[in-house]
This record gives structure tokens, C-alpha cells and sequence, in this order.
């Protein structure tokens, strides 16, 4: 619906706010953004365990205070989403909603920058669910949702692939029949609106950096690092999937496909069987048995040997990938820890680095406990940093930035539905 279409705004209307909602495979985390204040949240929304009898929603306001925890049956998230809006509008807050931002994982080949989402994108991103099965239908369901709830409100899809479009193709490309790269059978990357954002905040703590050859290391429940030159993605862990590269919480990361087909043919797994495995199963859940959570295993560190394992598997896997990024770059001048492990994690940090004194990375243990912002000694060759990511921040930018140019938002001014 374009600008001209919908209800000038009543005099003395309050200032309008943009929705974020980032959708995962059992949560939906939320934020409410002033239009004219577009980098601090005046709410955060989360909603996790989605799909049982006891899923929690808390929301807290600027100041951290706890307005609302309840523990209530969400059976999915088409439900997750109308008791979110219930709230926000039982409490006065949709009146001023200008517009919806969404975290889509998957673009696909033909979305490399956000959009406003049309039945036509709808159409698109339904035919990309087999390429993120646990992610593309819950993102979906929302939308459609918000849709029939709102239908003069404008939805803006933000794609979590689109910043490593730009990657050379040697980089896009598997070494596999070439008819099936043009059927769009090619390694996308995620976690792109974190990178983005830890790019930009580099332009602002250290605007040399980004000129220069930089690995980011987004480590959490999923785990991938992306390099970037110039600010722009040249390679990263994560292919085709979101299931490919670094070990992670429940995920697999790389396997040799030859495992894949055995688990197929000899052990008999139907590809769902096989899909849940990996997805929810492997990991450092499936490595220690226990918990797919490193503040579980490092508290478990020397009495249980699994965890332990799990642990080492980890570090050595994001230590070997961090070297390959650093040769694809030909070199490295800033290395950047982000996402909950990478932000959280002292030991992690250092276990990864530790090795890597030939690239120039060099921790300083004291800062690196302390969690200082930069880690490294003064004076190595590489710096070593320690950065807070925030997606919903780039999807409230995005959004924001999409509806001015489209001259739907003017001013910061509310556009009430």
C-alpha cells in the first residue's frame, strides 16, 4: 500500500515506531523502535519455547525494567505472534506502528538487499523453505500473520544472505555439476545482518579497520565467521545452509558427504530423520551427551571427558577455520569476537587464538578476563577485538531507510494503521 493510500496521521500523533521481529526455530524475539530514535529500543519482546504447553514471554522496557514474564501454551507461531501483538496492543503500542521488520534467513539468489515483502516475495521465499527448513516457515507464518492482522501496514523482509552476495564467485561456487549452481545450488553465508553491524560499528571505533582484512567471529548457538575487506564478505563458513561450517550448539557444522550417504544407505535415516539429527542433535549436544550450552561445559571441564571433548572440538575447528579466512585474505589486520560465546567466553577466546601467534594474533590474558574491548597488546600487528552485535538494530535501520526512500515515512512521523 503506497503512502497515499493510508490515513494521514491524526493531529498531535505520537511519534511512530517500527517492529522488529527475528524469528527463530522455537523463539520469536521482538523490539520496539521510535522512528526518530532508531538505535535504542523503547522495548524488547522475546518469546521462547514455542511449540509447548510452558513457553515464556517477558518484555522489558529501555531502563532493563521487566514489565510483563508469563508462562503460557504457544503451540506455534502463528499463536507466539498474536499474543506478542495482543500485548503491544492492549497496552497502546500498535497504534503507532508504521511498519513490521523482519529477520529472513534465506534470500535466495534473487534478494541481496532488504524489501518490502508482497505476495510475490511470499510466493519466492515459500518455493526457498527446503534451503532452510528449520528457519523460512516459522519467518512465514509470522509474516502472514502480521499480514491479515495488518493489512495496510508495510512488511520489510531484511535477508541474513544478502551481505555475502557480493562474494567472488570462486567463493559462491561448489564443485559440482554446473547446472546445478544456475538451479541456485551455491554457498549463500548467514548471519549477515550481524556482520553488517559489526562492520559498521568498526567505521566508528576504528574507520582504518575496515580497509583492512578483517575476520569476524560470530560465536553462539550458531556459530560462523565471515571474512571481509573493504567491508565487503569475501568468504564464509556457512554454505548452502545454515548447517554447514563451524561446529555449533545442535549443529553439525562440516561433515564429509561420504557420512551423509552412509547414514542414508546402510544405517536406512530418511532425510528428515537425518535433517533432525544434524540440526538438533549433533554438535556439542551430541559430542557431550549433555548440553549444547559452553557455559554448561566449561563448568564441566576436568570431571566429565565428553564435555571436555566437546569443548576442544569447538576451538579446534573455529582455530582451523580462522586460518583458512586469514589465507583467503592473505593475511589478517583485526579479528572481531561477537554473538553470546564470542562476547561472553574469555576461555573460548583464548583457546581459539591460542597457536595463532604466526597470523600476529596475541592475546593479552588480563584484558581478555576483563573483557575489555580490545584484547590484543598495544602495538601487535593484529587487534584483537571484543563487540556487542545487535541485528534488530540493522533491521529497524533497513527498514526505516526502505520506507524514506519510498516516501512512506517522512520525518520520523507516524503512519497509523
Amino acid at each position: 500500500m503506497s503512502a497515499g493510500d493510508r490515513p494521514s496521521a491524526p493531529p498531535g500523533a505520537a511519534v511512530g515506531s517500527i517492529l522488529t521481529i527475528n524469528t527463530g526455530s522455537s523463539s520469536i524475539k521482538s523490539a520496539l523502535y521510535p522512528t526518530r530514535d532508531i538505535e535504542h529500543a523503547d522495548l524488547l519482546l522475546e518469546i521462547e519455547r514455542v511449540g509447548t504447553a510452558d513457553a515464556s514471554f517477558g518484555v522489558t522496557d529501555r531502563a532493563g525494567t521487566a514489565l510483563l514474564q508469563e508462562t503460557a501454551a504457544l503451540p506455534n507461531h502463528a499463536a507466539a505472534v498474536v499474543r506478542l501483538l495482543s500485548w503491544l496492543k492492549g497496552k497502546g503500542y500498535s497504534k503507532h506502528l508504521v511498519a513490521v521488520g523482519h529477520r529472513v534467513v534465506h534470500g535466495g539468489e534473487r534478494y541481496s538487499a532488504p524489501a518490502e515483502i508482497t505476495p510475490e516475495m511470499i510466493a519466492t521465499l515459500k518455493g526457498l523453505v527446503p534451503l532452510a527448513p528449520d528457519h523460512l516457515p516459522q519467518a512465514l507464518e509470522v509474516i502472514e500473520r502480521l499480514g491479515r492482522d495488518f493489512p495496510g501496514l508495510p512488511q520489510v523482509a531484511c535477508f541474513d544472505t544478502a551481505f555475502h552476495r557480493r562474494m567472488p564467485r570462486v567463493a559462491q561456487m561448489y564443485p559440482l555439476p554446473r547446472q546445478l549452481a544456475e538451479a541456485g545450488v551455491l554457498r549463500y553465508g548467514f548471519h549477515g545482518l550481524s556482520y553488517e553491524y559489526i562492520t559498521d560499528r568498526l567505521r566508528t571505533v576504528d574507520g582504518g579497520a575496515v580497509a583492512g582484512r578483517v575476520v569476524i567471529a560470530h560465536l553462539g548457538n550458531g556459530s560462523s565467521m565471515a571474512a571481509v575487506h573493504g567491508g565487503i564478505s569475501v568468504d564464509t563458513t556457512m554454505g548452502f545452509t545454515p548447517t554447514g561450517g563451524l561446529m555449533m550448539g545442535t549443529r553439525s557444522g562440516d561433515l564429509d558427504p561420504g557420512v551423509l550417504l552412509y547414514l542414508l544407505q546402510t544405517r536406512h535415516m530418511s532425510p528428515s530423520a537425518l535433517n533432525h539429527m544434524l540440526n538438533k542433535e549433533a554438535g556439542l549436544l551430541g559430542v557431550s551427551g549433555r548440553s549444547p550450552d559452553m557455559r554448561d561445559l566449561l563448568a564441566r571441564q576436568g570431571q566429565d571427558e565428553w564435555a571436555t571433548l566437546a569443548v576442544e572440538m569447538y576451538c579446534y575447528q573455529a582455530r582451523k577455520h580462522l586460518g583458512a579466512l586469514a589465507t583467503v585474505l592473505g593475511g589478517l589486520d583485526t579479528l572481531v569476537f561477537t554473538a553470546g560465546i564470542g562476547e561472553h567466553a574469555p576461555a573460548i577466546r583464548e583457546r581459539i587464538c591460542s597457536g595463532l601467534e604466526f597470523l600476529g594474533i596475541r592475546l593479552n590474558r588480563s584484558k581478555n578476563r576483563e573483557q575489555a574491548p580490545v584484547i590484543s597488546p598495544a602495538g601487535g600487528t593484529v587487534t584483537v577485538r571484543v563487540m556487542h552485535t545487535d541485528e534488530d538494530v540493522m533491521i529497524a535501520r533497513h527498514t526505516r531507510r526502505l520506507l524514506a526512500e519510498t516516501g512512506e515515512l517522512s520525518n520520523g512521523d507516524s503512519v497509523p494503521v
